[in-house]
């Protein structure tokens, strides 16, 4: 893909969802002609409703962001759901996407997807070397399986394609509830609504050890801007920021940045996650020119500020 976008007309599953709605603004000012595939109004578990949506609205790239997704309580009581709906979004959209012969696409998989203990930093060589960890292993392999169906499709039928793995994302516009967030906008809800109600202690599962990645949201969607642009085959890339932290020093850090001073507790009965997660990024830098911009203390205050100001339904 060129770098003039003019007239690019650029179709996005789950637009209007967190990550969505941070990249289509971005398509925008490039020049592109976005379109977002709202969730009433398609189901992209049936294949009929992915072939009359590129049918209607005749692509020249799709980007797949469209996922049930949830933090590990969401993963624990839905498993099959999360691996039904997303291995059947992701087959039958990219099989509608090569009916429709549709110049190229772009799916977002997951960190997930990566096994239970590779190596350190997570190298994209390392992704099928062993199973996912257990507590969210039917989302990552269902993930895991979109690579495997966009390499097969470029082999036998042509497809352009971009695999992308964003390290654990967070920002304005999260997912605050708490039934379905992510670690970062569930302690934010936690201790900001416990400072508010003078409550003295938060519980939070694990032991705080296991450590996360995270990348802003932001940089997240320049960087499938860059692969819409640089990237046509299923070669699978890390989106990160290469800096790990644990989850008690996040705990502490948000709890210093959101004013709550009580106690932090640690229900070691409850499960922590995969023990250490952080990306190697250099694949990235080296295919893309991505380098992360946004620090993790300056993009919590900002997610933080947002929350306050206007994430309090849910």
């Amino acid at each position: 893909m060129s770098n003039d976008w003019s007239g690019r007309r650029i179709l996005v599953t789950g637009g209007e969802g967190f990550l969505g709605s941070h990249l289509v603004p971005k398509l925008a000012e490039r020049g592109a002609e976005p379109t977002v595939v709202r969730r009433r109004e398609h189901d992209l578990r049936r294949a009929e409703d992915c072939r009359t949506l590129l049918e209607s609205t005749q692509p020249d790239v799709v980007v797949h962001l469209a996922a049930a997704v949830g933090g590990i309580g969401a993963n624990r009581k839905q498993p099959g759901t999360f691996f039904r709906d997303n291995a059947l979004m992701g087959i039958h959209l990219i099989e509608a996407c090569r009916e429709a012969e549709v110049a190229k696409v772009v799916v977002v998989g997951t960190v997930c997807a990566y096994p239970s203990h590779p190596p350190l930093p997570f190298s994209e060589s390392d992704l099928w070397n062993g199973h996912p960890e257990p507590t969210n292993a039917p989302y990552g392999i269902a993930k895991r399986a979109l690579l495997t169906m966009l390499a097969a499709y470029r082999d036998e039928f042509g497809l352009a394609s971009a695999y992308l793995l964003p390290a654990n994302l967070y920002g304005p516009r999260d997912d605050f509830d708490l039934e379905t967030s992510h670690v970062i906008p569930a302690l934010i809800r936690k201790m900001v609504e416990a400072r508010e109600a003078g409550r003295d202690e938060v519980v939070l599962w694990g032991d705080g050890s296991p450590s996360r990645e995270f990348l802003h949201v932001s940089d997240c969607a320049e960087g499938l801007c860059l692969a819409i642009e640089k990237l046509d085959e299923p070669t699978p890339v890390n989106l990160g920021t290469g800096v790990e932290i644990t989850i008690r020093e996040l705990a502490g850090l948000i709890a210093e940045l959101t004013g709550y001073e009580g106690t932090i507790t640690w229900d070691i009965d409850q499960p922590g996650g995969q023990d250490r997660r952080c990306l190697d990024v250099s694949r990235a830098r080296e295919l893309l020119g991505f380098e992360s911009r946004v620090t993790l203390a300056d993009g919590l205050r900002e997610t933080i500020a947002w929350f306050e100001k206007e994430g309090r339904t849910g």
